[in-house]
């Protein structure tokens, strides 16, 4: 039986795809995931948006 992704409790981060194009580091998604599963902004074509350096913002 197949399971659906779980929720998560922030909402995914929102790349520039222009930005994203030719990177080879995240192959143009602009988006990378992380070693929990979670996705961050790519950090060689993504500027820092003021969120942390993964891109999420922090529970508040």
């Amino acid at each position: 039986m197949a399971y659906g992704a779980h929720h998560s409790p922030f909402p995914s981060p929102h790349p520039d795809l222009r930005l994203a194009r030719d990177c080879t580091q995240c192959l143009g998604w602009g988006t990378v995931v992380t070693r929990d599963g979670d996705h961050a902004l790519c950090l060689s074509c993504q500027p820092d948006q003021g969120h942390g350096e993964n891109g999420l913002r922090s529970a508040s």
